[in-house]
């Protein structure tokens, strides 16, 4: 498919083929998410209204990226709370967030990639990107509280959820267990050296 200037429209028609009119050519959704890997703007207009449904087709391209490769880019925990939001007086703000949530992890994509070039060079380990998956996982931890807290202050009568245990942490009641156990432990021992 060759480049063109400007946005490209692909129509879709009521047979569900898509066709995009900057080649002339009829394309598959797996020709679109190609396109938009490669940073390819277009939209996508249904041929008989004229309407635009690049969201509609945009989201079956997700659903069939999640379906088809098992390789799942979102987690169930996060399309419930997702849902949730549909209806909600949140619902408004949640789109503007993600997008820039989005804008910023791809941001931050380019930066660890451009470090790994300046550290590895070209190598396969510059390009292989598993190395820095804890810095990734770090960052993704923050913007997840990050978002937390920016959907508290929008519903501030809403008790706060609880708090995970950090990694290798226990939960409080596993630490006012391991407490009550070495009290218990000491208490053994005091009693034996009274006796």
């Amino acid at each position: 498919m060759a480049k063109h200037e400007g946005e490209i429209v692909i129509k879709k028609y009521a047979n569900r083929r898509l066709y995009n009119t900057g080649t002339s050519t009829y394309v598959t959704l797996e020709d679109l998410a190609k396109m938009v890997k490669k940073g390819e703007e277009f939209t996508v207009q249904d041929a008989k209204s004229g309407e635009d449904i690049t969201h509609a087709v945009l989201t079956q391209i997700i659903f069939e990226q999640e379906s088809k490769t098992g390789n799942t880019l979102l987690p169930v925990s996060f399309l419930r709370q997702l849902i949730s939001y549909y209806g909600d007086q949140m619902q408004m703000v949640v789109p503007t967030f993600l997008e820039h949530s989005m804008k910023t992890f791809t941001d931050q994509q380019v930066q660890m990639r451009e470090q790994m070039t300046r550290a590895f060079g070209d190598t396969p380990l510059g390009k292989n990107l598993q190395v820095p998956m804890q810095m990734m996982e770090d960052q993704v931890r923050r913007n997840t509280e990050l978002f937390r807290q920016a959907m508290q202050m929008f519903a501030p009568f809403t008790p706060p959820a609880p708090t995970p245990p950090a990694p290798g942490r226990k939960s409080d009641a596993s630490d006012l267990d391991e407490l009550k156990e070495q009290l218990r432990a000491l208490q053994t021992r005091l009693d034996s050296m009274g006796a």
